[in-house]
């Protein structure tokens, strides 16, 4: 239990309701038990999340995020705008894998969270096809990607690699050759994208 007397703040309740849920589950975990490892009342919790759907919406935001502050180096970083994109979507398959195998009980907690948190998650996914966006911009820009709507072409691209992102896929992830078809997808992708616009 953390001391009282330390400074209550947003993120460490977050973080001790990624704990919460982490032990109890989505179903059972209560602010009562956010309070409780904290050391405080749970109207303390309230003065900063005004309602448990606020404080799951903000946990989930939270994880969501650790996703696309990895990925945000990637889109601007410099370099060709073919290996930025090969090297962002391998990112993203490996963080969402990362995320359901090293913690499978907190990864289904979280895919219960986004189920209801269609706000966070739609925020989530417009990040991630506007990095993809700045990426084939980039590429259109140079002509290595020539494409009439890099926004349209990211959002494509988003949808077309699901099977390695989206957390219904999970169970997937670690089936005997998924890498390769993985390549295989991405490769796909790139030529398409690499192909001139009829």
């Amino acid at each position: 239990m953390a001391p009282p007397t330390e400074t209550l703040t947003a993120e460490r309740i977050l973080e001790a309701t990624e704990e919460v849920l982490r032990r109890h589950g989505p179903a059972k975990a209560t602010v009562v038990d956010v309070a409780r490892a904290l050391g405080v009342s749970h109207g303390s919790v309230y003065r900063h999340f005004r309602t448990k759907a606020a404080l799951r919406e903000a946990v989930t935001k939270r994880w969501l995020d650790r996703t696309s502050a990895k990925l945000a180096g990637i889109a601007v970083a410099d370099g060709a705008p073919e290996e930025r994109l090969r090297a962002w979507l391998a990112a993203l398959f490996e963080a969402k894998r990362h995320k359901a195998g090293d913690d499978p009980e907190l990864f289904a907690t979280y895919t219960v969270l986004v189920d209801e948190n269609g706000t966070a998650v739609g925020e989530h996914i417009a990040d991630l096809t506007g990095q993809l966006t700045r990426i084939i911009a980039d590429g259109a820009g140079s002509g290595t990607f020539p494409v009439p709507d890099p926004a349209a072409a990211a959002r494509a691209v988003f949808q077309a690699t699901g099977r390695f992102h989206d957390p219904c896929h999970a169970r997937e992830w670690t089936a005997p050759g998924v890498d390769e078809e993985f390549t295989a997808v991405v490769d796909l992708l790139i030529r398409g994208l690499s192909s001139p616009s009829r």
